[in-house]
């Protein structure tokens, strides 16, 4: 997937989407120590990843979506986190968005 997905990227997160067969989108995580530290930060940054990606679902198109979360997350408030996401789901939306059938 990593090969060939788009990929999309803001100072906080690093999103790479790939189109699916299924019904819907599907989300997938990668917040290592490396980047958020304790367990207490990568899971607060993990739940405000899966609330935005809850919100805006419906929007995006069939892709599996990856986020992978970048060093400037840590310690982040969750207000700008969440800007962030829901820009780069507004990215993703357009940038995979498939042509209508005319």
């Amino acid at each position: 997937m990593h090969a060939r997905g788009i990929r999309i990227a803001d100072g906080y997160f690093a999103v790479i989407a790939c189109a699916n067969d299924l019904p819907q989108p599907r989300l997938g995580l990668a917040v290592s120590v490396k980047t958020a530290g304790n367990a207490v930060e990568r899971n607060r940054i993990r739940r405000v990843i899966r609330e935005t990606f809850r919100l805006h679902q419906h929007e995006l198109p069939m892709l599996d979506i990856v986020v992978n979360a970048r060093a400037r997350a840590r310690g982040a408030a969750a207000a700008e986190l969440r800007a962030s996401l829901d820009a780069l789901w507004k990215k993703v939306a357009e940038r995979c968005a498939l042509p209508s059938p005319s």
